[in-house]
């Protein structure tokens, strides 16, 4: 997790960071994904076609806003998919923790029955199911429990978080903020008084728009929702940012 110390220094040295980059960065941000693994597998061709075809003098990074298991038919392929894409050299990859994440791993080295039932409340029966004899290797296990809370991309001036923050607070935020927040204080950027948050952009998940698009709000700072549903009907969703351009949008 990045301390508040250190994402403030992130803010303090933008251009310094922004200097540092040896060719302009192609950002694409994924929502909630929830098990469709198939779906995950078509946006990642979608994105890598896009970056051939438009974007080839850019350097790819694709980011994914947690939310990687539980309700749909194949966390287990999900997870699989987001290890080897990290492991290819031809795109920067980020992968930040969801609620999702956080409840699997704490009900799996716990041993506490409280977490296991909130797990399996939620959608962790799906995943299980996915999973030879139910049960869910190691190496998933810690990948899964590595996975940082946020990412900033300071030339870009862009936050990346799967909740949200507390924008009175942020950058002194809990860990519960970033993982499950649904306050009206962040979802109305009105209430954005923080002069740290002014002329930058949150790209989130977690709270599925209510028509399965995107949701984007504009003020001093901009508030965009990637998560649209796709365990529940909607569609996977990823939003692709370049520089001097508007965002654009690809569903699977």
């Amino acid at each position: 997790m990045l301390s508040a110390p250190l994402i403030s220094r992130l803010f303090k040295r933008l251009p310094d960071i922004a200097g540092k980059r040896p060719k302009p960065v192609l950002l694409c941000a994924i929502g909630d994904v929830h098990g469709e693994a198939e779906r995950l597998a078509r946006l990642h061709e979608i994105l890598f076609d896009r970056h051939a075809r438009y974007f080839p003098d850019h350097q790819l990074k694709i980011i994914h806003l947690g939310d990687y298991v539980d309700r749909g038919p194949d966390s287990a392929g999900v997870v699989d998919l987001c290890i080897r894409l990290q492991a290819r050299r031809d795109v920067e990859t980020v992968f930040l923790r969801g609620n999702h994440e956080d409840m699997l791993v704490k009900a799996q080295s716990s041993g506490s029955s409280r977490h296991h039932a909130a797990w399996l409340m939620n959608g962790g029966e799906a995943t299980l199911s996915s999973y030879s004899k139910g049960v869910i290797p190691r190496s998933h296990l810690e990948w899964m429990g590595a996975l940082p809370l946020i990412h900033i991309e300071a030339s870009a001036r862009m936050i990346f978080v799967h909740a949200g923050i507390d924008p009175r607070t942020f950058p002194n935020e809990s860990e519960n903020t970033y993982l499950w927040t649904r306050s009206d204080t962040f979802f109305d950027v009105s209430n954005w008084n923080n002069r740290a948050l002014q002329g930058w952009t949150i790209v989130h998940g977690h709270t599925p728009t209510r028509n399965f698009y995107p949701e984007k709000v504009a003020g001093d700072a901009k508030r965009i929702n990637i998560d649209t549903g796709a365990a529940f009907g909607g569609r996977l969703t990823a939003a692709l940012f370049a520089e001097g351009q508007p965002v654009s949008f690809y569903y699977s």
